[in-house]
Order: structure tokens, then sequence, then C-alpha cells
């Protein structure tokens, strides 16, 4: 008798009734807070190792109008006489989404135009995301100077990434996760930066070309989104670094 008792008051869940037995809806009260908390901590942890995004965005509050001249360095960049001892100051430029200004920088080729666009910006790190270039209507623009400075020989580790993720248009703009971004950017002509671990003349990102000053190609795709040591010269152009890596020394860390 005592065990059928026993057997009839055992709390159990009938579908059909209103009511749950209280000691299995405090059951699952007591589950469902540690697994809420269970994830919130395990999200929390997750987090906490990926790499920072960076401050990197579009700076829509402050738009880009400048006279200038748009040249091939080899890939466009926008170069800005500087004005009353300031010095002159060079831009990398890309187009709407993942395309260059190729076409238009062989356009306006020896023209002063007027650039207008929308700044990106991490760090010390700034490209102009071309709206239009019209010919300028000042016919006395200064012509910045062609000086180009040899900083010598280096040896740099860090990532190749493509310069409008990594200034901003995407965050992050650089990793494993970008790598797929980075390449459809790069084959549209958008200008590939090295982004160093350590830093030259207080730089550590620099427009990449091939060791003779050229445009890249193919040989990027194998060594996007990789942590790789390489050498090659860096050149100071205005306030721009260009790093001429020599990819056949290329070595990936991790």
């Amino acid at each position: 008798m005592s065990e059928s008792k026993h057997r009839h008051e055992a709390p159990i869940f009938v579908g059909y009734l209103n009511s749950i037995p209280k000691p299995l809806a405090t059951f699952l009260l007591v589950f469902a807070v540690c697994f809420s908390a269970g994830m919130g901590v395990a999200a929390f942890g997750l987090s906490s190792v990926q790499p920072d995004p960076g401050d990197g965005a579009f700076r829509w509050g402050n738009r880009f109008e400048q006279t200038g001249y748009l040249e091939m360095r080899p890939y466009p960049v926008f170069r800005v006489a500087g004005e009353n001892g300031e010095p002159d100051r060079t831009y990398m430029v890309s187009g709407q989404g993942k395309r260059g200004v190729f076409r238009q920088a062989e356009k306006y080729k020896g023209q002063a135009v007027t650039l207008r666009g929308v700044p990106l910006r991490r760090g010390d790190l700034t490209m102009v995301q071309v709206g239009r270039v019209r010919p300028s209507e000042d016919g006395a623009v200064v012509t910045p100077s062609n000086e180009v400075t040899s900083l010598g020989k280096w040896r740099l580790t860090g990532e190749i990434c493509d310069g409008k993720c990594y200034a901003g248009a995407m965050r992050p703009g650089r990793g494993l996760a970008h790598k797929a971004c980075a390449d459809f950017c790069l084959t549209g002509g958008v200008p590939p930066v090295f982004v160093s671990s350590g830093d030259v003349s207080g730089r550590n990102f620099f427009l990449l070309t091939d060791k003779d000053g050229e445009l890249l190609g193919e040989e990027l795709k194998d060594l996007l989104a990789l942590y790789i040591e390489v050498e090659g010269e860096v050149e100071q152009l205005d306030d721009l670094l260009v790093f001429k890596a020599d990819l056949d020394t290329a070595r990936v860390i991790r």
C-alpha cells in the first residue's frame, strides 16, 4: 500500500493539465538560469579572444573635396600639394564597392582635378572612396613634388590586406574571416596594404607593390590573411610609405 501511494504522489507532467508539478518547475527554472549564464560566459570568452577590429570606419560627417592630381604609383593615388608651409599629402583611393579607380586615373592623367568622396580612416591610415572626379576650374593648381625618399631595405612581419576594408569598410578587415572579401577587393583594383607588426618611421601600414614597384597579381592570393615575414625596400612619397616587397622571400609564420 505504501509503495502504491508513493508512486501515486511522485510528480509527473501531464500535457492536458494547466499546471506543472512544483519540483519539476523548480528544476526547469534552475536549469534555465544555469544554461543562460553558461551561454553568456561562453560568448564572453569567445569574444575576448577575437582580434580587435580597430576604430576604422567611413567618416560620413567629414566629406572629402580637394584639388590635386590622380597618379599611378603604381596603384592610383591622389596627391595634394601642401599650402602655407604644410607638407604634400598622398591619399590611397578606391571606387565604390570592391573596385579601384584605374579608369579615372588614366582619363585624367596629368590634369589637375577636384576629387570628391568619403574618407575611411583607421589610425593614421586614410583612404578616400571616390564619388566624383572632374577637371579643376582653378588654372593655378600647385603640382606636388615628385621626390621619393628611400628608407632602405627592411624585413617586415605582418599581413597583406586590401586597403579599403582594413581602413574601415569592413570590420574586421583582416584575418582568415576576411580572406575571401580581400581577394575580391584586390582583384577589383583596390590597393593592397601591408600591415606590419612593427613600424617604420612611426607607421605600420604600407601601400604594397612588387619588388620593382609594379602592380601585384596572382602571387598575392596564396599569402592573403596569413602572418608572414617578407623582405623589401621601403620608400616614402609625401606622407605615404610604399613597401616594394620581394614576395620570393615571403615566409609564412602562422
